[in-house]
């Protein structure tokens, strides 16, 4: 990652007494490890330390400002900071073709290039068995919180990139109410077994979870993938018999098992696709007053007209835009630990 040529009027320094003199952002280095920043001319902007503990005491005394660092170069030393409320891990990437390109200074080879490539990523046989002092990037692709890829052929388009994206948004590391019961939603669509599509809903009162839901056959029916539901396993022809799907939708499942009692007056039903129309008539009757979904089914048209004329909010938000994200050149930072 290059340095900004206005570092050093906007990373934090310290005086005698340890008070910072200016609170933006500052490159964390392990003394005993090379670091892309040891390469740097700008000293004062770069602090060392002895060992990853000693960066986590710092940093952990210091949460609210801003820090970056290259050097945790294994999965214990970034396990020792992902459980810190604070830290972000960032993965960087771009197309391989792409690499080879930007790394061509060099003048080595694309086999020479791949095979570098594969063993930062996967690790040489020796290292995939722990005898190395740096973990593969494959072992730690589950810690990842933000994946950033990087097809851009300016460097202004990828800081405009970066600037849209900012990484210090705080909901990069807790995520708003939305984010995170869309998130649940989609975690219950994963029990569905319906043949057609995979639905799931979470139903919640003042940021608490009432119920939740998913598509398939009631209790006591063979499922859907069991041959349950003869429509959405088009077992039976449409043409000769008039079959008629037999899955409860997430919604419904949701609705029923929370009871219009317990929904009340200022219910919110998050549901990772949009509901179809027999689910909103009783979404409406329920008294539910927000629907927030992500992906689209082919009756959105018909039920905001529905969801509008009985006053009830309907806005789609889409999860993955804070974090999956599509961005500074991997060769030279592969991987990044943002602590915030």
């Amino acid at each position: 990652m290059s340095i900004p040529d206005d570092i050093s009027e906007t990373t934090p320094r310290f005086d005698l007494n340890d008070q910072p003199l200016v609170n933006h952002l500052s490159f964390l280095s392990l003394s005993p490890l090379q670091s892309p920043a040891s390469t740097l001319t700008r000293t004062d902007t770069q602090l060392y330390f002895e060992s990853p503990n000693e960066m986590l005491d710092f940093v952990t005394k210091r949460w609210q400002e801003n820090f970056v660092t290259s050097d945790l170069q294994t999965r214990e030393h970034v396990e020792l900071f992902i459980k810190r409320p604070f830290f972000l891990l960032v993965h960087v990437d771009a197309p391989l073709y792409e690499r080879f390109q930007r790394s061509n200074k060099y003048h080595a080879s694309l086999e020479d290039f791949v095979q570098e490539d594969d063993h930062i990523v996967f690790g040489r046989p020796s290292e995939r068995q722990g005898l190395s002092q740096f973990s593969p990037l494959h072992d730690l692709r589950d810690l990842v919180n933000v994946q950033i890829t990087n097809p851009f052929k300016t460097i202004l388009e990828l800081e405009s990139y970066l600037e849209e994206l900012n990484l210090l948004d705080a909901s990069h590391l807790r995520p708003g109410w939305d984010a995170y019961f869309m998130t649940l939603a989609c975690l219950a669509s994963r029990r569905s077994n319906c043949m057609k599509r995979r639905v799931g809903a979470v139903l919640v009162r003042n940021n608490r979870v009432i119920a939740t839901g998913y598509n398939g056959t009631p209790r006591g029916l063979l499922n859907c993938n069991e041959g349950g539901c003869p429509h959405c396993n088009q077992s039976v022809s449409s043409f000769n018999v008039p079959w008629e799907c037999v899955c409860l939708h997430a919604e419904e499942n949701a609705l029923l098992e929370a009871g219009r009692e317990r929904i009340g007056s200022a219910a919110v039903l998050y549901c990772n696709t949009c509901p179809c129309l027999k689910c909103t008539i009783k979404v409406i009757q329920t008294g539910v007053k927000t629907v927030v979904y992500n992906l689209s089914y082919k009756m959105d048209d018909a039920s905001a007209s529905l969801f509008k004329q009985a006053g009830v909010e309907l806005r789609r938000f889409d999860p993955t835009k804070k974090f999956n994200i599509s961005v500074p050149d991997p060769s030279l930072v592969p991987e990044l630990g943002l602590a915030n």
